[in-house]
């Protein structure tokens, strides 16, 4: 007796779609819901102008949230989003003519300068199989830097019938322009979903490896999406464009937290292969919404990084809970037992065996240390000939020029560690600019001055940096959200917190024990010099000698045969970032000491240096290889690069350019060749 199965109901067929596509449910339901408020608290119901304002607002972010989406989908990161949609408005800004066909033509140059950024991301990425972060963070120090040779301060003209093309109405008061362009880049997006090269994009997302074993040429369609990605950022640099009607080469800043806030808003998850452009299109315009409720509420602009940067973070927290919290596995992960001597080798034997492994024979010292020495010593060796460069330029290097060269190198030096530990387990602190600023505007706050204010202040913002650090280092371990997204909207947050403590403009003096340490003498050396070399040494031993620096390499070099081990890889991370946040904290104090008052802003322009000195100092960026004393050698690389720079008529967009281009570098020299 044979049995026909029976035929799937219209239930049966349904439920499974509806499932797959509750991302994108999800944030148009999100986008209704916020519509209806918007309607419920304004003086009245939003019209065709409203309308109208809304798309034209919201089309620049929807457009760069659907490059970075096609990015994540293969399970990437893009961070050069908003540098390419500035250098794209400047160019625009300063060449465009007054004919339509000047216009069209460099509307077309903005969309391949954006596909020209994408392809050497892609390039890095793809051929050489670096870590999209940080080949996307150089990219976009490099881009910053071409953005400002071209202007360096807001200024261009745009022509009216420019504007008016992509931001007025495309059927007089009925459909806004800026919806039609997003229409037809959807259609776009939706012809290429349904081609080899769509597929190709999910299956890589989904699994690389498995994808190339099934003939997809990975790389090639890599490349191809960052180029597509690019193009789009660079539709987005015309749109903004269109929207200002003049340039600014920091327009494009405020714009990476909230593409990474509308993607995953829209759906897409993080880890790639699941998502999609028009999921994200609702979140971007979901977020327009956002601000206009604020905006209706009367809540101080403030807070809208704060909410921002809450929303990238509960966006991606509900999309990793779909597949399932990591929180138990980090609660039962066992302790590694300290232990003296032996190095990680002797250690894993202990936890793996239970038993103490007989002892190695003595090694001689170059031996142990031939790979530390390997990726490390080129640093130094390039600070020499920069000192012999500049002695040779400048007649000459004495104690002046020493002493300032280590008190610039100070704040580096702090940041090494944190950053550098961070880097070593796998991870990456984006969140290092605002926990420097919010730190410094505390401590002069705090005292306002007062002599005796740095005896509980400095304590006090430090704890704050290790909170800072163990909410990042939690939403990394326990929820499973990725480093990039924790500390990117940790970030946004600080930086609105910072600006509502500050209201703006931030007050107070540094206590007159900090600007000592940091300006004054002691045995005619600045005091800061003095503890440096202690900072140094102890750091130092803190990542070769303790059982946390056996730890952290452990984690680095593989989580899973570090669990197995015995480590408790959980704890090890947050405690990393714990000390990053410290860290960055007291760069914060130490920059408010050395210039007597805090700044907005004041740690911005110590991302990508944090970042810098620890893989030109030879640290693996993927993690498990590094040393501290190398990240030294960075750190003072850089620092006698950057004040040779400074005594030359060379701009200072050139050192952006300079510290990408040298990232680039160095990751590609120092990259662990059997990954590729």
């Amino acid at each position: 007796m044979s049995a026909v199965a029976a035929a799937p109901t219209p239930t049966q067929r349904f439920m499974p779609e509806l499932v797959r596509r509750r991302g994108l449910l999800t944030a148009i339901l999100v986008f209704i819901v916020l519509l209806v408020a918007v309607n419920l608290i304004a003086a009245a119901p939003m019209g065709y102008f409203d309308v109208s304002y809304l798309s034209a607002g919201g089309a620049t972010l929807a457009l760069a949230a659907i490059g970075q989406t096609l990015v994540i989908l293969t399970g990437g990161f893009d961070l050069s989003a908003g540098a390419v949609i500035s250098l794209v408005n400047v160019i625009l800004a300063t060449h465009l003519g007054t004919t339509p066909g000047s216009e069209l033509m460099w509307a077309v140059i903005g969309i391949g300068v954006g596909a020209a950024v994408g392809a050497v991301n892609g390039l890095f990425v793809a051929a050489l199989r670096l870590q999209p972060i940080v080949v996307t963070l150089a990219v976009m120090f490099v881009t910053q830097g071409l953005t400002l040779l071209v202007t360096d301060k807001p200024g261009g003209t745009v022509p009216a019938d420019f504007t008016a093309f992509l931001t007025g109405s495309a059927i007089p008061n009925l459909l806004p322009a800026p919806l039609v362009v997003l229409a037809v880049v959807l259609v776009v997006w939706g012809v290429l979903k349904r081609t080899r090269f769509g597929t190709a994009l999910y299956a890589i997302g989904s699994d690389a490896d498995a994808a190339g074993f099934t003939g997809i040429r990975v790389a090639r369609t890599t490349f191809m999406t960052y180029i597509l990605a690019g193009a789009a950022y660079g539709l987005a640099g015309v749109m903004v464009t269109a929207q200002t009607s003049t340039g600014d080469p920091l327009v494009g800043d405020p714009l990476l937290l909230q593409i990474f806030a509308a993607v995953v808003i829209g759906g897409t998850v993080l880890g790639g292969g699941r998502g999609g452009c028009v999921g994200s299109v609702f979140g971007a315009y979901s977020l327009m919404l956002i601000v206009n409720i604020l905006l209706v509420l009367n809540v101080p602009a403030y807070y809208s990084t704060v909410v921002e940067g809450l929303i990238l973070i509960l966006a991606a927290f509900s999309g990793a809970a779909h597949g399932g919290l990591p929180i138990a596995r980090w609660l039962a992960a066992p302790r590694l037992p300290a232990r003296r001597g032996g190095g990680r080798g002797a250690a894993a034997a202990v936890m793996l065996t239970g038993t103490a492994a007989a002892a190695p024979p003595r090694v001689p010292w170059r031996t142990r240390h031939a790979e530390a020495l390997r990726y490390a010593v080129p640093a130094y060796v390039c600070f020499f000939i920069v000192l012999a460069v500049t002695g040779w330029m400048y007649g000459g290097i004495g104690p002046r020029y020493l002493g300032a060269l280590a008190v610039l190198s100070s704040f580096l030096i702090v940041l090494a560690l944190g950053q550098g530990a961070v880097i070593l387990t796998g991870g990456l602190d984006l969140s290092v600019p605002w926990t420097i600023g919010l730190a410094g505007i505390l401590v002069a706050g705090f005292g306002q001055g007062s002599a005796d204010s740095a005896i509980w202040a400095i304590p006090l913002v430090l704890m704050i940096g290790a909170a800072t650090g163990f909410v990042n280092g939690t939403g990394v371990v326990i929820f499973g959200l990725p480093p990039i997204v924790v500390t990117l909207g940790m970030n946004g947050i600080l930086q609105g917190i910072a600006l509502l403590y500050s209201g703006g403009t931030p007050s107070g003096f540094a206590p007159p024990t900090i600007r000592w340490v940091m300006t004054g003498h002691l045995l005619g050396i600045v005091p800061v010099i003095w503890l440096i070399l202690i900072f140094i040494v102890l750091a130092s031993l803190l990542l070769t000698r303790t059982a946390f620096g056996r730890r952290v390499y452990a984690v680095g070099n593989s989580q899973r045969v570090a669990r197995l081990a015995g480590v408790n890889v959980g704890r090890t991370i947050i405690l990393v970032y714990m000390l990053s946040g410290v860290c960055a904290a007291l760069v914060g104090i130490m920059l408010s000491g050395f210039s007597g008052q805090a700044s907005l802003g004041m740690g911005d322009d110590y991302l990508l240096p944090s970042i810098a000195v620890v893989v030109v100092g030879g640290t693996l960026i993927t993690g498990g290889r590094g040393n501290y004393l190398g990240m030294v050698g960075g750190v003072l690389l850089l620092t006698a690069l950057q004040t040779l720079l400074a005594g030359t008529t060379t701009p200072p967009a050139i050192r952006e350019i300079l510290y990408g281009a040298v990232v680039l570098a160095a990751v590609v020299a120092l990259r662990d060749r059997t990954a590729t």
